[in-house]
């Protein structure tokens, strides 16, 4: 696992008894800053292969932290090891139902936020601007960590989650350890969002065009839950996943913001919507396509059906110690969800490189 970037195939259906072996915790294990032990991982193993597990993260945390009061799932310890889990959309922290309490087992502190525009977070202000641009939701990172005393930590994410994590692997790298990113090198810019792609690929960002008028601002307000659910369906069309398990992340979207960072994320990507000036040195650095120092492994999906880079493509914009891998057995865009063992493995593998 160096420079060579090594390249890795793992078959994900071979796995997923050992992986719901740790869909078995009560909800009640969730929020407690103690490590979550491993033996009950094995004890419901067949219940658990064969029922769904819609496990809740339990009673949340608030702390403010910037612009925002941040909704935050904790476990494992308080002083050691921390890991940052970021959702992306539309989803929410039940991306990592499964995978904090794997990482919490093996003494990791964890951290999942809500996203700015999900759950319980919320802005202090009213007149603070609705912004979902990378760089704001980046720094909204930095100031948790801030908040919560974490002077460094691993930093894993899909999604949007994956884009943060890699602005914050870019711009603060002494506040990032080591970084796991599905669909690998995501950072953003604006001048090359413009530029046409051809008809196939464009096909695939038909929501990005939609958000882009009034009439998608409309819809997706008005059909929220069915608009999600429509974007979990394509972007995982091998994932089978029941109405439960989509409600408990649905609720999430019921924040008085999301609509509003949601629809200037797309907007802003294509140049139709103004961030925030105070943002603009960032943006000119990540519109720069820095490398990452950083440690990193990049994991995708073998049935990932939504819009992402091959990983030839990404791979030199990693120059610390690096890693690849597909992780296969029809395995969608929301990888941590749908392959939470293999998640959480590259997460503690990067977290000891």
């Amino acid at each position: 696992m160096d420079k060579s970037k090594s390249n890795e195939k793992i078959d994900h259906s071979r796995r997923r008894i050992v992986g719901a072996a740790a869909m078995t915790f009560a909800a009640t294990e969730f929020g407690l800053n103690v490590p979550v032990t491993a033996a009950g991982w094995a004890k419901q193993a067949t219940a658990s292969a064969t029922q769904p597990a819609h496990r809740s993260f339990g009673s949340l945390r608030q702390v403010n932290a910037g612009a925002l009061s941040i909704g935050y799932a904790e476990l494992g310890p308080a002083d050691i090891a921390p890991v940052v889990l970021l959702h992306g959309w539309p989803y929410d922290i039940h991306t990592y139902a499964d995978v904090a309490p794997m990482l919490a087992s093996k003494g990791h502190r964890v951290i999942v936020p809500y996203v700015r525009g999900y759950g319980t977070t919320r802005f202090h202000s009213d007149a603070t601007m609705r912004n979902g641009q990378q760089s704001a939701l980046a720094t909204d990172t930095i100031a948790l960590m801030d908040a919560l005393g974490i002077e460094r930590a691993t930093i894993a994410g899909c999604d949007w989650g994956a884009r943060t994590a890699n602005v914050v692997a870019a711009l603060w790298p002494e506040r990032c350890k080591a970084m796991v990113s599905v669909s690998g090198y995501l950072i953003g810019n604006q001048q090359v969002g413009i530029l046409p792609l051809p008809p196939k690929a464009e096909l695939q960002w038909w929501y990005q065009y939609y958000f882009a008028t009034d009439r998608g601002r409309a819809g997706y307000e008005k059909y929220t839950r069915d608009f999600a659910k429509l974007i979990w369906q394509l972007a995982s069309p091998k994932w089978n996943f029941d109405d439960a398990t989509f409600e408990r992340s649905a609720a999430a979207f019921d924040n008085p913001d999301h609509v509003s960072i949601v629809i200037h994320n797309y907007r802003w990507r294509l140049g139709l919507a103004e961030g925030e000036p105070k943002y603009d040195d960032l943006e000119q650095r990540l519109a720069q396509a820095p490398v990452i120092a950083v440690p990193t492994i990049t994991l995708e999906g073998d049935a990932n059906g939504a819009p992402h880079p091959d990983a030839s493509s990404y791979a030199k914009k990693f120059s610390g110690r690096y890693s690849h891998r597909v992780i296969s057995g029809g395995i969608g865009h929301n990888l941590p969800q749908e392959a939470p063992r293999e998640f959480a493995n590259a997460v503690i593998e990067a977290d000891r490189y």
